[in-house]
Formats: structure tokens, C-alpha cells, sequence
């Protein structure tokens, strides 16, 4: 049985790129990777989608993707494969790009993909797992440091000319990560990096989640339940993944448990948090700090309380961007490609049943 779709012999690839991950790194990874192939080459088109210039945000049945239906439709005509970061692949564009067999997401996971239409239409779909988890990590500690000692509002009051000599009240310090318990709810890619950098700086790491095997664990991280995790944190960080389980799995109850004076961080989704919950808590007490990056609305509106409330540090969902980032994802996508033309098995096919229809 075929392993993937068969590929033409020189087979015409669309770069469809954006301001972060160019058109044109992807271009010159997929030239790379493919001039060792057993194909006769490959045609290479340069799109440029929006993003970030313009926030992603649904295109017909998907999500989180930037471009149009029309767009695409017309830079695809006679293109087999794909590389992207954000451009959609829905029912209308697979209905009318016959050519197109697969289509390769430069992120964590397809989400600007229709995958059940596109098995139907035979399009095998990759996707790029890791390639932010460095810099998504690098970036939560850079939040979690800032949002314990204080440096949001600090920078603010620096800036506006205000010298305030009460930060250094008794009440008004911020805490130190040597000696303090942390508390990560997920432990995946990005999650067991940020747990190794707090070990190395003497922080005691708790970990929820369910899926972690104890000896993922061994000499970092104690694993522990949701309520023991927040019960006995002075720092609790969000690194799940969305699902009908953890969607707003931290609300006001369970900020309530966590000791007064602690911090929250939310590197992950904005859909784990219940913002008006934090934005009591800090105005209460119970929270001291609050470092985001992710949002329930993003761009954050000009009204949000997320904006006036005191002791939050705040980053446009930027933890994944680092040029680093824009390299990797490109070679990751590349070297699908290569197998494609290879027809040798994907490495991070997220349709595979693509493969038994075809057998």
C-alpha cells in the first residue's frame, strides 16, 4: 500500500507565506530539502498572506487562518502541494483546486484546516509539532520573572517619569524563584522546558496533567492534583492544550484556592482563563501579578479591564515569534515535502485515513 499520495514528477509547490514565516523562507527550505529528490525538480509560487499586519481570525469553516477563500482558490490552480502557516484550506477552496494533494501548516496543529473535507478530497495535511515550543517557553519565563517582582507596573511608572520608593515596601516586593513552588498545569513540550529552567533556578515544580507518565517527571517536577497544585503554588502557569475539559478550567473558585499573593501566567490559550476572575483577584489581593500573552479576544478591546487593572504584565501574542521559530517551521514543512516527492511516509500527518482511501 502507497504510503502517500503519489506526486507528479515535477510537481508545483505554492510558498504561501506571511510577514513572520516569508514567503521566501519557505520557498528556499522546500528547494533545499527537494533537490535530492527522485522528482525532476520543483516549480516554486510566492503568496504573502496578511499576517500579523492583519489578525487571523475565521475564514468559512475554519479557524485562526488569514487569506480568503477567492485568494486561495486562485493561487492554487494547478499547484499540487502547499506550504503555509496560515492560509485556509476549507470545503470551497478543496472543491475547486483538483490538483492540490497536500497541504503542509508550518504550526502546532492544523487548526486552519478542514481535515475531515480534506480526506475526503484526498489532500493529506501536515502540520509542525515543536517548532515554538523554545521560544514559547523562553518567552513564559520572561513573563513569569516580570509579573513576580513586579516589573509591569514598575516599567509604567519609570516611564511616565514617577520614581515611587514604595515599591520597596515589605508588601510591595516581589518574590524570588529560588526557594518558591511553581506550579505548572500541562507538561508538554513547551510546559517540561519551563519546568527544567525553574528546577535550575531552585524552584520546587508541582505538575498537573493527566496525561504525563511519571518518568517524564523523575528529578524535575512532583505530580500532584489541580487542588494541591493550587492550594500550595506561589506560582501557578498555564501550558494545557484547549479541549471541552480545560476550556475556562481556571476560574474564580480555583484562583480562590491558590495561596494570597500569588502569580498566574498564561502563555497557552486565552480560553483556559476566566479574565474577570484574575482582574478580582488582583483588584482583592489575592493575586499580587498577572503575566499574559493569550486573550479571549484578541486584539484586546480598548474597554477591557485586562487594560486598567493593576500589578499585569501583558505581550500581543508574540510568546511563539522568534525568528528561530520562522527557520524551523520552514524545514519542518520542507522536509515533508521531500517525502512527498520521495513518496515515502509523512512524519506529522494529522488525516493518515487519507492513505487507506486511497489504498
Amino acid at each position: 500500500m502507497s504510503t502517500t499520495p503519489t506526486p507528479p514528477a515535477t510537481p508545483t509547490v505554492l510558498a504561501a507565506g506571511d510577514h513572520f514565516v516569508l514567503p521566501g523562507l519557505l520557498a528556499d527550505e522546500v528547494r533545499a530539502a527537494t533537490a535530492t529528490t527522485d522528482s525532476d525538480g520543483v516549480a516554486v509560487r510566492e503568496l504573502t498572506l496578511p499576517w500579523p499586519h492583519t489578525p487571523f481570525g475565521p475564514v468559512a469553516e475554519v479557524v485562526e487562518a488569514s487569506g480568503t477563500e477567492d485568494e486561495l482558490i486562485e493561487a492554487l490552480q494547478g499547484v499540487e502541494v502547499c506550504v503555509t502557516q496560515m492560509a485556509p484550506l476549507t470545503e470551497r477552496i478543496l472543491a475547486n483546486c483538483p490538483d492540490l494533494k497536500l497541504m503542509c501548516v508550518s504550526r502546532g496543529g492544523p487548526v486552519n484546516a478542514n481535515l475531515e473535507a480534506a480526506t475526503r478530497h484526498g489532500v493529506a495535511v501536515c502540520y509542525a509539532p515543536g517548532r515554538n515550543a523554545v521560544a514559547t517557553a523562553e518567552h513564559t519565563l520572561t513573563l513569569l520573572l516580570a509579573a513576580a517582582r513586579g516589573v509591569g507596573d514598575t516599567h509604567t511608572d519609570l516611564r511616565a517619569g514617577v520614581w515611587r520608593g514604595d515599591y520597596y515596601d515589605y508588601d510591595n516586593c516581589g518574590i524570588e524563584i529560588d526557594g518558591a513552588t511553581v506550579g505548572l498545569i500541562g507538561y508538554g513540550a513547551i510546559g517540561s522546558r519551563v519546568a527544567k529552567v525553574l528546577v535550575a533556578m531552585g524552584a520546587h515544580v508541582l505538575v498537573h496533567d493527566p496525561y504525563v507518565r511519571p518518568e517524564q517527571l523523575a528529578g524535575v517536577a512532583e505530580q500532584v492534583s489541580l487542588d494541591d497544585l493550587l492550594t500550595r503554588s506561589r506560582i501557578v502557569s498555564l501550558h494545557a492544550r484547549v479541549t471541552d475539559e480545560t476550556k475556562g478550567m481556571i476560574g474564580a473558585e480555583q484562583i480562590a484556592r491558590m495561596p494570597r499573593g500569588s502569580v498566574l501566567v498564561n502563555c497557552a490559550r486565552g480560553a483556559l482563563l476566566d479574565y474577570d476572575a484574575v482582574c478580582d483577584a488582583l483588584d482583592s489581593g489575592r493575586l499580587a501579578g498577572a503575566a499574559f500573552d493569550v486573550y479571549p479576544q484578541e486584539p484586546v478591546p480598548a474597554d477591557s479591564r485586562l487594560l486598567k487593572t493593576p500589578g499585569i504584565v501583558m505581550t500581543p501574542h508574540i510568546a511563539g515569534g522568534s525568528q528561530q521559530v520562522a527557520h524551523k517551521a520552514s524545514r519542518i514543512v520542507a522536509a515533508e515535502v521531500a517525502r512527498f516527492l520521495n513518496n515515502e511516509p509523512l512524519a506529522h500527518c494529522a488525516n493518515p485515513e487519507v492513505f487507506a482511501a486511497r489504498a
